[in-house]
Order: structure tokens, then C-alpha cells, then sequence
């Protein structure tokens, strides 16, 4: 049995090196993520149990039904936002956090901001970082800020902050718009409430459904983004009692590792898939298969006929973004972040400079 199990493993390394070292630089990354902050990340014996019916449920990832936007538009129209009380959150303190902690949550409540809601207005993007801090307070999240919005960045499963697992990490920031998020950041993480959202911990773009969203209580609507808090006492200010670790992990351990993880799933993706198929769909092209090579591989040519170049000039182009639906974060990380002269801006502009949103103090 151990060496059937050896063999099968030998042979799936011959045949599969990338997947291999891909997965394990994923792992190695997320070893040195959880070293960083070794003897300061906060123990898990501090979070309400699992069989504890308050501690549920679990934060689910931002999956999201298959919908044309106008149709997800209309059904997130339909969805009434709650007329009850909307208390606004407790201000965030880092406490006594040491400096490198501070300029950790610092960089990555930056990002969140930066790539969540960088084509946001000014109230757009205080609603997003307050929802990372709300999270850092609830115990159903890590009790840091690079903890919340990291999470689920390496997992299958699905991240809980898109641009951790979209790709648009790999593409450096614009200054500019950088600068501007990460004074909202600072406010937020030096007492700055944004009273409008109260306590929600989830939201998403106004064009997208996510699965969760009839399950939890709609509260705000800022700009293209739409607010959610947990249902029931869960969402309530008295569920908000989990203090701040005064700790971050190590911030580019952390980019590093979600970076290769969304490596590792490109390079995986659609492999067990029909190859033949998805080369069919191709104008003009045919397939030809060939002997597997020595080290097993199961490759596959393809040649094009004489149609090709008709077939060719009647496919309508469609953008890379539309192809594969790009989120809001790896659209804004792709153009630049620099909006076109003629583009309104998004969300509801301050009818004064001392609106009731305030400015940050």
C-alpha cells in the first residue's frame, strides 16, 4: 500500500512540477506570514467556540450569481433597506500597538481602501475602511486589520476582500489616489467613525448579487457600493466586543502569498476541463493529437483550415475585462486608476464642506 502511494506521488510530480512548486511556495509564503507576527497574532481561544450558537455563523466569500447587471441592478432594487435603528460603530483605537504594528494596519487598511473603493467619492471610501475595522471588532473576523482584509486570500474557497485574490495586487498603485486612500485610512484607524454604514460588516458593487446577500440585513447605500449587516443580534452593537490584537503579521508575507495563490490558480485552472472542446469553440481550428512524450505529458496540437481567417474576421471582439469579468478592484488596477474627463463621479456628492459626514479628525 505505502509503495503504491509513492509510486502514485512520484508520478504526479513528473507530471505536474509547476502544480507542485506552486503549491508549495504557497504554503512556505503563508508559514512566513504566520511567523511574522508570531507571539503577537491574537490566540484563538479568545473567539467564542464553534458550538457556541452566538459564535455563528461563518463570514461567507464574496461569491456572486451569474447575472447580466441589469438584471442584478434590479434585484438588489428590490431588496429594502432596513427602516429600523442604523446605530453608528464605536471609534477604533490601535491602543498601545507598537509603531510597526500601526504602519502595518496602516498599509493594508490603505489597500483596501485603494482598491476597493478607489473610483469611490471621499464618503465612499470612509465607508469601506469602516467596514474593515467593524470586521476587527466582530468576533466572527481576525482581530487585526491585515488579519480581516487578508483573509481567505490563499483559500479555494474565495477571499472576503476581492482584490487579495483577483490579480490586481500584482499591478503597483497610482500615487495619487494612493496618497488619498490612505488619509481615509489614517482617520479610520485614529477615531474617525463614518456614522452612515452604523455596524455593517459585508457590502459589494450595486451591479453584482452575491449569494449571502438576502440572508443578512441591508442597511446603507454609498456610491456603487451597497451595506449589509449580520441579521439578528449578531449585527448588533452589543455583538461588537472583540478587542483589537495591538498586532499585525507581516503585510508583504501576506501579498506575497496571495499573490502566488492566484498564480497557482491560473495555472490550474481548467485543467480537468475538455481540452478538445475549449479548442473547438476557436474559429477555424482543429485538433491533433499527438503520442504522449516521455514524461507522460497528454499534449495536444492544433492546426488551423482554410476558413480560419474568415472565421477570424467574424469574431466580435469583446474586451479582456468583459471576457472574464473582471471585478471593480482589477478594472481599477488594469486602467491606471485615472478616470476619463468626461466620467461622473460615483456616489452622491457633499451638498456643503460641512456636511453631516464631517471631515476626517
Amino acid at each position: 500500500m505505502t509503495q503504491t502511494i509513492a509510486l502514485q506521488a512520484a508520478r504526479f510530480l513528473r507530471e505536474r512540477p509547476y502544480e507542485v512548486v506552486m503549491a508549495g511556495a504557497v504554503a512556505l509564503a503563508g508559514v512566513i506570514a504566520l511567523a511574522g507576527s508570531a507571539g503577537s497574532t491574537p490566540s484563538l481561544s479568545g473567539l467564542p467556540s464553534a458550538s457556541d450558537p452566538k459564535a455563528l455563523p461563518a463570514p461567507p466569500p464574496l461569491l456572486v450569481r451569474q447575472l447580466p447587471v441589469e438584471q442584478a441592478e434590479a434585484i438588489n432594487q428590490g431588496i429594502a433597506i432596513d427602516t429600523g435603528p442604523n446605530p453608528a460603530a464605536k471609534a477604533f483605537s490601535l491602543g498601545s500597538a507598537d509603531s510597526a504594528a500601526r504602519g502595518r494596519a496602516l498599509e493594508c487598511l490603505t489597500s483596501a481602501v485603494y482598491y476597493e473603493a478607489g473610483q469611490e467619492s471621499l464618503d465612499g471610501q470612509r465607508a469601506v475602511a469602516q467596514v474593515v475595522l467593524n470586521r476587527v471588532r466582530h468576533p466572527a473576523f481576525p482581530a487585526n486589520v491585515c488579519g480581516v482584509v487578508y483573509e481567505g486570500s490563499t483559500r479555494a474557497t474565495g477571499c472576503q476582500f476581492t482584490f487579495t485574490c483577483d490579480g490586481s495586487l500584482m499591478r503597483g498603485p497610482e500615487l495619487g489616489a494612493w496618497n488619498r486612500a490612505k488619509a481615509v485610512a489614517e482617520a479610520a484607524l485614529n477615531g474617525y467613525v463614518y456614522k452612515p454604514v452604523g455596524n455593517a460588516t459585508h457590502y459589494h458593487a450595486n451591479y453584482v448579487v452575491p449569494y449571502w446577500a438576502p440572508t443578512l440585513t441591508k442597511n446603507a447605500i454609498v456610491g456603487a457600493h451597497i451595506f449589509y449587516r449580520w441579521a439578528g443580534g449578531w449585527g448588533r452593537p452589543a455583538a461588537f466586543v472583540q478587542s483589537y490584537a495591538r498586532s499585525e503579521p507581516n503585510v508583504g508575507a501576506l501579498r506575497s502569498a496571495a499573490i502566488l495563490a492566484e498564480q497557482r490558480d491560473i495555472a490550474t485552472r481548467g485543467q480537468a476541463g475538455d481540452v478538445g472542446k475549449a479548442i473547438a469553440e476557436i474559429p477555424g481550428a482543429e485538433t491533433i493529437k499527438l503520442a504522449p512524450s516521455m514524461r507522460g505529458d497528454k499534449r495536444v496540437a492544433v492546426r488551423f483550415n482554410l476558413t480560419a481567417r474568415k472565421a477570424s474576421d467574424e469574431v466580435k471582439h469583446k474586451e479582456y475585462v468583459e471576457e472574464v469579468k473582471a471585478s471593480d478592484n482589477l478594472r481599477w488596477s488594469l486602467n491606471g486608476g485615472m478616470a476619463a474627463v468626461d466620467d461622473k463621479p460615483l456616489g452622491v456628492a457633499s451638498a456643503t464642506a460641512g456636511s453631516a459626514s464631517g471631515s476626517p479628525q
